[in-house]
Protein backbone atom coordinates (compact mmCIF):
# COMPACT_ATOMS: atom_id res chain seq x y z
CA UNK A 1 0.00 0.00 0.00
CA UNK A 2 1.30 3.45 -0.91
CA UNK A 3 2.16 5.98 1.78
CA UNK A 4 -0.18 8.61 0.32
CA UNK A 5 -3.45 8.51 -1.60
CA UNK A 6 -5.40 10.96 -3.74
CA UNK A 7 -9.20 10.77 -3.59
CA UNK A 8 -11.39 12.06 -6.41
CA UNK A 9 -15.16 12.03 -5.91
CA UNK A 10 -18.48 13.79 -6.34
CA UNK A 11 -22.03 13.14 -5.24
CA UNK A 12 -25.26 14.88 -6.13
CA UNK A 13 -27.47 15.03 -3.04
CA UNK A 14 -29.51 17.90 -1.54
CA UNK A 15 -27.61 19.86 1.14
CA UNK A 16 -29.61 22.39 3.14
CA UNK A 17 -26.78 24.54 4.55
CA UNK A 18 -23.67 24.48 2.31
CA UNK A 19 -22.00 27.32 4.25
CA UNK A 20 -22.37 25.57 7.62
CA UNK A 21 -21.39 22.22 6.13
CA UNK A 22 -18.28 23.78 4.58
CA UNK A 23 -17.09 25.18 7.91
CA UNK A 24 -17.57 21.89 9.76
CA UNK A 25 -16.11 19.80 6.96
CA UNK A 26 -13.00 21.97 6.70
CA UNK A 27 -12.36 21.54 10.42
CA UNK A 28 -12.72 17.77 10.10
CA UNK A 29 -10.38 17.53 7.09
CA UNK A 30 -7.74 19.57 8.87
CA UNK A 31 -8.09 17.42 11.99
CA UNK A 32 -6.94 14.38 10.01
CA UNK A 33 -4.23 16.26 8.09
CA UNK A 34 -5.83 16.17 4.64
CA UNK A 35 -5.12 18.70 1.92
CA UNK A 36 -7.12 19.47 -1.19
CA UNK A 37 -10.11 21.29 -2.60
CA UNK A 38 -13.77 20.52 -1.91
CA UNK A 39 -16.77 22.39 -3.28
CA UNK A 40 -20.19 22.12 -1.67
CA UNK A 41 -23.53 23.44 -2.92
CA UNK A 42 -27.21 22.86 -2.38
CA UNK A 43 -26.91 20.18 -5.07
CA UNK A 44 -24.09 18.16 -3.47
CA UNK A 45 -20.32 17.81 -3.02
CA UNK A 46 -17.28 17.57 -5.31
CA UNK A 47 -13.75 17.05 -4.06
CA UNK A 48 -10.15 16.06 -4.61
CA UNK A 49 -8.12 15.27 -1.48
CA UNK A 50 -4.71 13.91 -0.65
CA UNK A 51 -3.12 12.63 2.52
CA UNK A 52 -1.51 9.68 4.23
CA UNK A 53 -3.31 6.48 3.27
CA UNK A 54 -4.51 5.95 6.83
CA UNK A 55 -5.98 9.48 6.91
CA UNK A 56 -7.73 9.17 3.55
CA UNK A 57 -9.24 5.91 4.77
CA UNK A 58 -10.56 7.77 7.83
CA UNK A 59 -12.14 10.30 5.49
CA UNK A 60 -13.83 7.60 3.41
CA UNK A 61 -15.22 5.95 6.53
CA UNK A 62 -16.43 9.30 7.87
CA UNK A 63 -18.29 10.12 4.66
CA UNK A 64 -19.90 6.71 4.30
CA UNK A 65 -21.11 6.85 7.90
CA UNK A 66 -23.23 9.85 6.88
CA UNK A 67 -26.53 8.63 5.40
CA UNK A 68 -26.42 11.40 2.78
CA UNK A 69 -23.09 10.21 1.37
CA UNK A 70 -23.11 6.47 2.01
CA UNK A 71 -23.17 5.66 -1.72
CA UNK A 72 -20.25 7.91 -2.76
CA UNK A 73 -17.77 6.22 -5.08
CA UNK A 74 -14.17 7.25 -4.45
CA UNK A 75 -11.58 7.06 -7.23
CA UNK A 76 -8.30 6.35 -5.45
CA UNK A 77 -4.78 6.93 -6.78
CA UNK A 78 -1.58 5.99 -4.94
CA UNK A 79 0.81 8.90 -4.51
CA UNK A 80 4.35 9.53 -3.32
CA UNK A 81 3.49 12.76 -1.50
CA UNK A 82 0.74 15.29 -0.88
CA UNK A 83 -0.88 16.48 -4.11
CA UNK A 84 -1.96 19.80 -2.57
CA UNK A 85 -0.36 22.43 -0.36
CA UNK A 86 -3.48 23.59 1.50
CA UNK A 87 -6.98 22.50 2.46
CA UNK A 88 -10.04 24.34 1.17
CA UNK A 89 -13.77 23.63 1.54
CA UNK A 90 -15.83 26.27 -0.21
CA UNK A 91 -19.56 26.80 -0.69
CA UNK A 92 -20.62 27.48 -4.28
CA UNK A 93 -23.88 28.11 -6.18
CA UNK A 94 -23.03 25.11 -8.43
CA UNK A 95 -20.56 22.24 -8.23
CA UNK A 96 -19.67 22.76 -11.88
CA UNK A 97 -20.78 25.87 -13.65
CA UNK A 98 -22.58 25.80 -16.99
CA UNK A 99 -24.14 29.19 -16.17
CA UNK A 100 -27.54 28.07 -17.47
CA UNK A 101 -30.64 30.17 -16.92
CA UNK A 102 -32.51 26.93 -16.23
CA UNK A 103 -30.08 24.64 -14.43
CA UNK A 104 -29.85 20.88 -14.96
CA UNK A 105 -30.49 18.55 -12.03
CA UNK A 106 -28.59 15.31 -12.77
CA UNK A 107 -30.82 13.45 -10.31
CA UNK A 108 -33.71 14.17 -12.70
CA UNK A 109 -32.08 14.38 -16.14
CA UNK A 110 -28.77 13.01 -17.39
CA UNK A 111 -27.39 10.90 -20.23
CA UNK A 112 -27.15 7.12 -20.21
CA UNK A 113 -24.29 5.81 -18.08
CA UNK A 114 -21.74 3.80 -20.06
CA UNK A 115 -19.27 1.37 -18.50
CA UNK A 116 -15.64 1.54 -19.68
CA UNK A 117 -16.27 -1.44 -21.97
CA UNK A 118 -19.39 0.18 -23.44
CA UNK A 119 -17.57 3.47 -23.89
CA UNK A 120 -14.71 1.75 -25.70
CA UNK A 121 -17.24 0.19 -28.06
CA UNK A 122 -18.74 3.63 -28.66
CA UNK A 123 -15.31 5.05 -29.57
CA UNK A 124 -14.92 2.31 -32.18
CA UNK A 125 -18.39 2.92 -33.64
CA UNK A 126 -18.02 5.19 -36.68
CA UNK A 127 -21.62 6.38 -36.29
CA UNK A 128 -21.01 7.69 -32.77
CA UNK A 129 -19.63 11.16 -32.01
CA UNK A 130 -17.37 11.37 -28.95
CA UNK A 131 -17.25 14.85 -27.40
CA UNK A 132 -14.65 15.89 -24.84
CA UNK A 133 -16.43 17.95 -22.16
CA UNK A 134 -13.21 19.42 -20.77
CA UNK A 135 -11.23 22.55 -21.54
CA UNK A 136 -8.91 22.84 -24.54
CA UNK A 137 -5.69 22.64 -22.50
CA UNK A 138 -6.92 19.41 -20.87
CA UNK A 139 -7.65 17.89 -24.28
CA UNK A 140 -4.25 18.93 -25.64
CA UNK A 141 -2.44 16.89 -22.98
CA UNK A 142 -4.48 13.76 -23.64
CA UNK A 143 -7.82 12.57 -25.02
CA UNK A 144 -9.74 9.62 -26.39
CA UNK A 145 -8.79 8.73 -29.92
CA UNK A 146 -10.96 10.55 -32.44
CA UNK A 147 -12.75 12.66 -29.82
CA UNK A 148 -14.07 16.10 -30.78
CA UNK A 149 -12.09 18.99 -29.26
CA UNK A 150 -14.42 21.89 -28.41
CA UNK A 151 -12.65 25.23 -28.78
CA UNK A 152 -13.29 26.35 -25.19
CA UNK A 153 -11.16 27.49 -22.26
CA UNK A 154 -13.85 27.01 -19.60
CA UNK A 155 -16.74 24.59 -19.09
CA UNK A 156 -19.37 27.35 -19.16
CA UNK A 157 -18.48 28.01 -22.81
CA UNK A 158 -19.45 24.49 -23.87
CA UNK A 159 -23.22 24.92 -24.39
CA UNK A 160 -22.74 27.83 -26.80
CA UNK A 161 -20.03 25.95 -28.68
CA UNK A 162 -22.40 23.01 -29.12
CA UNK A 163 -25.17 25.30 -30.35
CA UNK A 164 -22.77 26.87 -32.87
CA UNK A 165 -21.80 23.43 -34.19
CA UNK A 166 -25.06 21.58 -33.63
CA UNK A 167 -25.51 20.48 -37.24
CA UNK A 168 -22.43 18.24 -36.93
CA UNK A 169 -23.90 16.15 -34.12
CA UNK A 170 -27.67 16.52 -33.99
CA UNK A 171 -28.59 13.42 -35.98
CA UNK A 172 -25.99 11.10 -34.47
CA UNK A 173 -25.44 9.22 -31.27
CA UNK A 174 -23.39 11.40 -28.93
CA UNK A 175 -21.25 10.22 -26.01
CA UNK A 176 -19.21 12.47 -23.78
CA UNK A 177 -16.55 12.21 -21.10
CA UNK A 178 -14.62 14.26 -18.53
CA UNK A 179 -12.05 13.67 -15.78
CA UNK A 180 -14.15 12.13 -13.01
CA UNK A 181 -17.65 12.27 -14.47
CA UNK A 182 -19.19 15.28 -12.73
CA UNK A 183 -19.14 17.66 -15.69
CA UNK A 184 -20.78 15.05 -17.91
CA UNK A 185 -23.63 14.58 -15.45
CA UNK A 186 -24.89 18.07 -16.27
CA UNK A 187 -23.58 18.35 -19.82
CA UNK A 188 -25.19 15.09 -20.99
CA UNK A 189 -28.48 16.13 -19.36
CA UNK A 190 -28.25 19.46 -21.15
CA UNK A 191 -27.72 17.65 -24.47
CA UNK A 192 -30.87 15.62 -23.85
CA UNK A 193 -32.82 18.78 -23.07
CA UNK A 194 -31.46 20.40 -26.24
CA UNK A 195 -33.05 17.64 -28.29
CA UNK A 196 -30.23 15.16 -28.84
CA UNK A 197 -31.95 11.77 -29.04
CA UNK A 198 -29.21 9.33 -28.03
CA UNK A 199 -26.79 10.63 -25.38
CA UNK A 200 -24.33 8.65 -23.28
CA UNK A 201 -21.61 9.50 -20.76
CA UNK A 202 -18.57 7.64 -19.48
CA UNK A 203 -19.59 6.67 -15.95
CA UNK A 204 -16.86 7.65 -13.51
CA UNK A 205 -14.93 9.55 -16.15
CA UNK A 206 -11.46 9.01 -17.57
CA UNK A 207 -10.09 8.16 -14.12
CA UNK A 208 -12.34 5.09 -13.90
CA UNK A 209 -11.63 4.10 -17.50
CA UNK A 210 -7.88 4.01 -16.79
CA UNK A 211 -8.34 1.71 -13.80
CA UNK A 212 -10.73 -0.73 -15.45
CA UNK A 213 -9.04 -4.16 -15.62
CA UNK A 214 -10.68 -5.03 -18.94
CA UNK A 215 -10.06 -1.92 -21.08
CA UNK A 216 -6.89 -0.81 -19.20
CA UNK A 217 -7.16 2.68 -20.67
CA UNK A 218 -6.84 1.53 -24.28
CA UNK A 219 -7.77 4.08 -26.98
CA UNK A 220 -6.71 6.94 -24.70
CA UNK A 221 -3.78 8.91 -26.10
CA UNK A 222 -1.52 11.07 -23.93
CA UNK A 223 -1.95 11.76 -20.21
CA UNK A 224 -4.93 12.95 -18.17
CA UNK A 225 -4.80 16.50 -16.83
CA UNK A 226 -5.53 16.78 -13.10
CA UNK A 227 -6.09 19.89 -11.00
CA UNK A 228 -3.39 19.32 -8.41
CA UNK A 229 0.38 19.40 -8.21
CA UNK A 230 0.74 16.18 -10.18
CA UNK A 231 -0.63 18.00 -13.28
CA UNK A 232 -0.91 14.75 -15.25
CA UNK A 233 -1.46 11.03 -14.65
CA UNK A 234 -1.14 8.05 -17.02
CA UNK A 235 -4.31 6.35 -18.31
CA UNK A 236 -3.42 3.98 -21.16
CA UNK A 237 -1.69 0.89 -19.78
CA UNK A 238 -1.74 -1.01 -23.09
CA UNK A 239 -0.01 1.17 -25.69
CA UNK A 240 0.59 4.67 -24.29
CA UNK A 241 1.72 7.50 -26.54
CA UNK A 242 2.52 11.18 -26.02
CA UNK A 243 0.24 13.57 -27.92
CA UNK A 244 1.04 16.86 -26.18
CA UNK A 245 3.07 19.29 -28.28
CA UNK A 246 5.41 22.00 -27.07
CA UNK A 247 3.78 25.42 -27.56
CA UNK A 248 6.93 26.82 -29.15
CA UNK A 249 8.40 24.13 -31.39
CA UNK A 250 5.79 21.35 -31.59
CA UNK A 251 8.01 18.65 -30.10
CA UNK A 252 6.39 16.05 -27.82
CA UNK A 253 5.75 17.42 -24.35
CA UNK A 254 3.63 16.68 -21.27
CA UNK A 255 5.02 19.49 -19.11
CA UNK A 256 2.55 22.29 -18.40
CA UNK A 257 3.47 25.81 -17.26
CA UNK A 258 1.46 29.00 -16.95
CA UNK A 259 2.34 31.93 -19.19
CA UNK A 260 4.51 34.31 -17.16
CA UNK A 261 2.24 37.26 -17.93
CA UNK A 262 -0.21 37.24 -14.98
CA UNK A 263 -2.82 38.96 -17.11
CA UNK A 264 -2.71 36.05 -19.57
CA UNK A 265 -1.83 33.00 -17.43
CA UNK A 266 -2.56 30.61 -20.32
CA UNK A 267 -1.47 27.06 -19.66
CA UNK A 268 1.04 25.91 -22.26
CA UNK A 269 3.01 22.73 -22.81
CA UNK A 270 6.67 23.60 -22.72
CA UNK A 271 10.11 22.08 -22.16
CA UNK A 272 12.43 23.60 -19.54
CA UNK A 273 14.75 24.70 -22.34
CA UNK A 274 12.00 26.58 -24.17
CA UNK A 275 10.65 28.03 -20.94
CA UNK A 276 14.00 29.73 -20.45
CA UNK A 277 14.44 30.63 -24.10
CA UNK A 278 11.03 32.29 -24.40
CA UNK A 279 10.98 33.59 -20.79
CA UNK A 280 7.74 31.61 -20.39
CA UNK A 281 5.73 34.06 -22.49
CA UNK A 282 3.20 32.52 -24.86
CA UNK A 283 3.44 35.54 -27.19
CA UNK A 284 5.78 38.46 -27.82
CA UNK A 285 3.47 40.72 -25.82
CA UNK A 286 3.63 38.34 -22.86
CA UNK A 287 7.40 37.93 -23.13
CA UNK A 288 7.96 41.69 -22.78
CA UNK A 289 5.13 42.35 -20.34
CA UNK A 290 6.29 44.55 -17.47
CA UNK A 291 5.06 42.00 -14.89
CA UNK A 292 6.58 38.92 -16.54
CA UNK A 293 6.91 36.53 -13.60
CA UNK A 294 9.73 34.50 -15.14
CA UNK A 295 12.00 37.54 -15.00
CA UNK A 296 11.42 38.17 -11.30
CA UNK A 297 11.42 34.48 -10.32
CA UNK A 298 14.83 34.01 -11.97
CA UNK A 299 16.29 37.40 -11.04
CA UNK A 300 17.11 38.33 -14.63
CA UNK A 301 18.50 41.77 -15.23
CA UNK A 302 16.93 43.99 -17.87
CA UNK A 303 19.99 43.39 -20.07
CA UNK A 304 19.64 39.61 -19.74
CA UNK A 305 15.93 39.90 -20.51
CA UNK A 306 16.70 41.98 -23.59
CA UNK A 307 19.31 39.49 -24.82
CA UNK A 308 16.81 36.61 -24.71
CA UNK A 309 14.15 38.59 -26.56
CA UNK A 310 16.54 39.77 -29.26
CA UNK A 311 17.93 36.22 -29.64
CA UNK A 312 14.42 35.30 -30.83
CA UNK A 313 14.60 37.98 -33.50
CA UNK A 314 12.08 40.13 -31.64
CA UNK A 315 12.29 43.77 -30.67
CA UNK A 316 12.78 44.58 -27.00
CA UNK A 317 11.52 48.00 -26.11
CA UNK A 318 10.51 49.19 -22.66
CA UNK A 319 8.47 46.37 -21.11
CA UNK A 320 4.80 47.05 -21.82
CA UNK A 321 1.55 46.28 -20.04
CA UNK A 322 -1.46 44.98 -21.93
Amino acid sequence: MSKYQVLLYYFYVPLEDPEGFAREHLAFCKSINLKGRILVANEGINGTLSGLTEDTEKYIAHMRADERFKDIFFKIDPAEKQAFKKMFVRPRPELVSLSLEDDINPLELTGEYLSPKEFKEAILDEDTVVIDARNDYEYDLGHFRGAVRPDIRSFRELPQWIRDNKEQFMDKRVVTYCTGGIRCEKFSGWLVREGFKDVGQLHGGIATYGRDPEVQGELWDGAMYVFDERISVPINHVNPVVVGKDWFDGTPSERYVNCANPECNRQILCSEENEAKFVRGCSHECRVHERNRYITENNLTVNEWQERIEALGEVFNTPVSQ
